[in-house]
């Protein structure tokens, strides 16, 4: 059943000078790159240690992996500059439910944490319902909670078979701690479960096509390998909308941080209403729009969150006991409406800045716009490489997908007025002349007979006043064997090419995007 609590009928369409804001925006709050390298560094140090040699939980296989936003690739900068950043790390030990307790699992965790803290003269321990807390010395602005579990994902998938419920995430669940929960000292076969190695492919997956596409364009310009760009240095529309989304409910609750919004409903019902937007302004919008026809209700009207890896559990199933908090998600979705609406239809830097600092903070309003003058590029995460990658424009292949070959833009030549001679171009090299004829020649090992489609994809200010930013398929030509396409580059700014082989009507191989780069 659907809600009435919200109109349905909420759209806006953001302004141009409004959509390149929230893109800087979105920079703004996101953690620098040397927060996520430090929080790397820190579970790894926990990892190690739980392994070393004279560890009390060396034989049980120590399994340490974060979980939470600094996984998910959502963590946002904290308001006030004396907040600590959260690191959520999971312990995963392969020891047995009929042989331990959860109190006993959460000691054994418990001992060795307290080791490590004095081992590296930090603050005491402290424990909480779920985990142990590490305490970093003032000036970190960090603070690590450890949970200890065990792996479970047999169990939940016959837990989720019996209820007749989608089994398609369990493998990576596990059994948890929890003081509170009323086995937490008995033996028992029924511990809570989680499951953060599920939720985040189920994250990744409803952006899999623009992460891919960035990271490639990342790859591009910083002339490395796919492998070699780290995956947190990657931002999608997505995550870049959830990290809005958390700012402004931060601001929102800021003296009623008890009775805020949980990141966790944020983010799934984002990622629940993502549609594959290829902006900030398109995915903030889009989001907003749909978020809520994705919360459901049983008969009693409760609300019901469905985590999308574990269908048995609701993110929502605390607002019973407190209707404070499903009273406040209700605000917040219709605060964030209205005030986006409001940022969207902005044109002037000023007012813009303005309506930004009453939902973001005066400092990253303020800096999105300071912005404007500042050249990013995508080796510092973002740039116009990755604009001409995810533009709006660029219209997904339209066959199905059978690779049964490769094929690649194997030789590229430009010729300039008053040259003569070829010259050969490689991908996002040093921008040409306007002007320049362009020779593009692709090799595959598909067998004949097949059909050839090029792509082009233009951006820039001349491409869109003149009507040419393309981004369709043009059907190109086979002549002796040989797969070739003319161009003209035309219009200042980047753009790119790919070729795409079809055969028997489905698409047998795509080459990746050619960079070109015009002055």
């Amino acid at each position: 059943m659907k809600t009435n609590e919200l109109p349905n009928s909420w759209s806006v369409t953001a302004s141009a000078t409004a959509a390149q804001y929230l893109e800087r925006l979105a920079r703004e709050l996101d953690v620098p790159v040397s927060r996520y390298e430090e929080a790397e560094r820190r579970y790894d140090s926990v990892g190690r240690w739980l392994c070393r040699d004279d560890s009390t939980l060396k034989d049980l296989n120590p399994d340490v992996y974060v979980q939470g936003s600094f996984r998910l690739g959502t963590p946002i900068r904290p308001i006030n500059e004396d907040e600590h950043y959260d690191i959520d790390l999971v312990c995963e030990l392969t020891a047995s439910k009929t042989g331990n307790t959860q109190q006993q699992l959460k000691e054994m965790l418990g001992h060795e944490m307290r080791l490590y803290a004095k081992a590296n003269s930090m603050q005491e321990v402290s424990e909480g319902r779920r985990c142990w807390t590490l305490q970093y010395a003032d000036g970190a602005q960090f603070h690590l909670d450890a949970l200890p579990a065990l792996p479970d994902g047999e169990i939940k998938r016959q837990l989720l078979v019996e209820a007749h419920l989608n089994t398609d995430w369990a493998s990576t669940a596990i059994a948890i701690t929890d003081n509170e929960h009323p086995g937490y000292r008995s033996i028992s076969e029924r511990w809570p479960h989680s499951n953060p190695r599920g939720y985040t492919d189920w994250f990744r997956s409803r952006m899999k096509t623009s992460f891919r596409q960035i990271r490639e364009a990342m790859a591009i310009e910083a002339k490395a390998s796919v492998e070699d760009i780290p995956s947190y240095s990657v931002k999608t529309p997505l995550q870049q909308t959830v990290q809005i989304l958390k700012r402004h409910r931060d601001m929102m609750f800021e003296d009623d941080s008890e009775h805020k919004p949980i990141s966790v409903i944020i983010t799934t019902l984002s990622g629940l209403a993502y549609q594959g937007e290829r902006s900030v302004a398109e995915a903030l919008g889009g989001i907003l729009e749909r978020m809520e026809s994705h919360i459901l209700y049983d008969h009693r009207r409760d609300v019901f969150i469905r985590n999308p890896t574990d269908p048995q559990e609701n993110f929502a199933d605390r607002w019973r006991g407190a209707p404070e908090k499903r009273t406040n998600f209700f605000r917040w979705l219709r605060q964030a409406q209205e005030d986006f609406a409001n940022i969207a239809t902005q044109v002037i830097p000023q007012r813009l800045v303005e309506a930004a600092s009453r939902s973001f903070g005066a400092r990253p309003a303020q800096a999105a716009d300071a912005g404007r003058s500042r050249t990013v590029t995508l080796a510092g995460l973002y740039g116009k490489t990755s604009s001409v990658m995810t533009a709006s424009h660029k219209l997904p292949a339209p066959w199905p997908a059978s690779r049964t070959g490769s094929v690649a833009i194997s030789h590229v030549t430009w010729t300039g007025k008053g040259f003569s001679r070829p010259t050969r171009l490689h991908s996002n090299g040093q921008p040409l002349v306007k002007g320049a004829s362009l020779s593009f020649r692709a090799s595959t090992d598909i067998p004949g007979p097949y059909e050839v489609f090029w792509q082009v994809v233009n951006t820039g200010v001349e491409a869109t006043v003149a009507g040419k930013l393309r981004g369709g398929f043009d059907l190109g030509s086979v002549a002796r064997g040989n797969v070739t396409h003319e161009e003209d580059a035309a219009y200042s700014g980047s753009h790119t090419i790919e070729c795409f082989i079809v055969k028997d009507r489905h698409l047998a191989a795509r080459s990746g995007a050619f960079v070109i780069n015009v002055n």
